[in-house]
């Protein structure tokens, strides 16, 4: 969720130096917000200052710095603020982490992709709004997989959903991009079928579908999107 924005909006413009100052800065800042999530549900809350001060510590030295040379990084927040409030909000003890704390969460990733682009001093906005879009698709489709597969497994319904968004990802793609990634789309759409194909024949049996098996597939799928966007630039 952190690397496919990052690396897209790079592809889109041209690397920097100062890319890896905010590869930090989005490391540090997630890890520090999971573990504020943790912290709000944990009953021994004292357990987590240590890493909440490491992680917010890191996030906050590497933010200023950005901010200080990249002022117009401040309009992030028009985004994650709000988005990260739901987040937060999601995160009560008893709260269902339901599709719209994960859309926020994606949310804040593709903040990345603007960032990513305006720190490489090379900004083609037409090039740098394909990057979003496509990394937005990548990134709802991919929370829809799989939450077919393990949060809403059994329901057909979200299925549906699920490979409904992909088959509309394939005739946007057709239409706005090249042919690769019309071809990507397609591949990601026969996964999102599958998927749950494959849940639904290994439930009950001794080689059920883990979320082990879904993470390495979207890797799989993640590095190839990356690759296409540095080998076909948007």
């Amino acid at each position: 969720m952190l690397a496919v924005p990052l690396l897209l909006g790079i592809a889109a413009t041209a690397p920097s130096p100062w890319h890896l100052l905010l590869a930090v800065a989005a490391v540090a800042g997630y890890l520090a917000a999971a573990t504020a999530q943790a912290w709000l549900r944990a009953r021994r809350r004292p357990s987590f200052i240590s890493s909440l001060a490491l992680y917010g510590g890191v996030f906050a030295a590497t933010g200023v710095l950005l901010v200080v040379a990249f002022p117009f990084l401040l309009l992030a927040a028009v985004v994650v603020v709000p988005a990260g409030a739901l987040v937060i909000g999601g995160a009560r003890p008893g709260t269902r982490r339901d599709l719209v704390n994960s859309l926020a969460q994606a949310a804040i990733a593709l903040v990345l992709v603007p960032a990513a682009a305006y720190l490489s001093g090379a900004w083609q906005t037409d090039a740098v709004v394909r990057a979003t879009l496509v990394a937005a698709g990548y990134l709802g489709g991919t929370i829809l997989v799989v939450r077919s597969v393990i949060r809403e497994r059994g329901n057909r319904g979200f299925t549906a959903l699920s490979v409904g968004f992909h088959a509309a990802l394939v005739v946007l793609a057709a239409v706005c991009l090249a042919w690769p990634y019309t071809a990507c789309a397609a591949g990601l759409t026969a996964r999102a079928i599958a998927l749950p194909l494959v849940e639904r024949r290994r439930a009950g049996t001794a080689r059920p579908l883990r979320p082990i098996h879904v993470g390495i597939v979207e890797i799989v799928a993640s590095t190839v999107l990356v690759l296409l966007a540095f080998a076909f630039p948007l």
